[in-house]
């Protein structure tokens, strides 16, 4: 899929009985207009209009690339 990018979002919240902090990531698919993340990059995404069936975010900056 050219410019685009699965992005893995994760978020913690605590069981709300037994108190442990728990994960969980869902991939989203994201945007990438000029093609320049690579795997491994922290990326900041934001809401879009749909561009395509599941493509709903759009990158809006690369936070830290990676070496």
């Amino acid at each position: 899929m050219d410019k685009s990018i699965t992005v893995a979002v994760e978020r913690t919240y605590q069981h709300p009985v037994y108190k442990k902090i728990i994960r969980r990531t869902k991939k989203v698919l994201a945007h990438d207009e000029s093609n320049q993340c690579q795997i491994g990059d922290v990326v900041r995404i934001v809401e879009s209009k749909p561009l395509s069936h599941r493509k709903r975010w759009r990158l809006q900056r690369i936070v830290s690339k990676v070496e």
